[in-house]
């Protein structure tokens, strides 16, 4: 028995000994950090004035839930998460249907169709800000050979437009995943589907509408929110093309933290900021997890 005993007590040590190290350097790199920001976001802690910090309590959220700005930019937010997502949940199932069909090349095309989204931010974000430049730009270019316009644009001088060519840069960018996920789902639907439907005499179309979109719905809403929370996340693009202008019509609310953390310095009300958005991505998280966890363990 005591030998049992000690057996017991010597695996149970090994075993903390093997979890002790990365214990540590989650503690030093995840906890810690999110424990101090969350505590800097209940004070009024300025960078320039780092001694003069003071415990305001819920002062930062209540008056970022007073600021016009940060609406504003919620709004931008959530006109760039609707339509950047819906156009390429589109686009992803028109080249998914394409590419799920046999013809030669076909494995080709569907690495090809990956290139946009290897290209790491960055290179992607410098490139369309060529792309919309106003003197040697391809898209002034490209549409004055085709006689839609007289003369080069200064595409980003718009704030509604600029935006909009943002949300273009994201979608070409974006879209390879959507493909990915719907294209996986496509292979996995039984075959014997379609050719029941074609003994009844369906269509392309009907086929389509009545038998493949009822299948892949969960996977769209699946898609749908994990791409919602990536674009919430946007950054890249906006600091490289616009840096949140013109008169801010393309700063969204992830780059209105950055303003007010790193720009401005305002360390407290930045982090209440975050902790707000971060509040409203959890909700769609749960969303995700109630949606397809508990469902399929259901």
């Amino acid at each position: 028995m005591g030998n049992r005993i000690s057996t017991f007590a010597s695996k149970k040590t090994f075993f903390y000994a093997l979890i002790l190290p990365a214990s540590i350097i989650i503690l030093l790199v995840l906890i810690i950090p999110i424990a101090y920001s969350l505590y800097v976001s209940f004070t009024d802690l300025v960078l320039y004035k780092p001694n003069a910090q003071q415990f305001i309590g819920l002062k930062n959220y209540l008056e970022v839930l007073k600021d016009k700005y940060f609406w504003g930019s919620m709004w931008r937010t959530i006109y760039f998460v609707m339509g950047t997502v819906s156009a390429e949940i589109v686009i992803g199932i028109l080249i998914s249907l394409v590419l799920n069909q046999k013809f030669k090349g076909r494995t080709v095309l569907r690495g090809l169709v990956l290139l946009p989204w290897v290209i790491p931010g960055v290179v992607n974000g410098v490139m369309w800000k060529w792309i919309f430049n106003a003197n040697y730009g391809a898209l002034n270019a490209f549409l004055h050979q085709l006689h839609i316009i007289d003369s080069y644009q200064v595409w980003l001088q718009n704030p509604f437009i600029a935006l909009n060519l943002i949300m273009l840069a994201n979608v070409w960018k974006e879209t390879p995943v959507v493909i990915i996920m719907v294209l996986a789902f496509f292979q996995t639907i039984p075959s014997q589907l379609y050719e029941a439907a074609s003994i009844d005499g369906a269509s392309p179309f009907s086929k389509f509408r009545w038998v493949t979109l009822p299948l892949v719905v969960p996977v769209l809403v699946t898609t749908f929110i994990i791409k919602a929370v990536w674009a919430i996340r946007e950054f890249e693009l906006i600091y490289i093309i616009t840096k949140g202008g013109p008169q801010a019509g393309t700063t969204l609310v992830n780059y209105y933290i950055y303003q007010q953390t790193f720009k401005f310095l305002n360390f407290g009300y930045g982090s209440a900021i975050a902790y707000i958005v971060t509040i409203l991505t959890a909700i769609l998280a749960v969303i995700f997890i109630r949606r397809n966890i508990l469902s399929s363990v259901s």
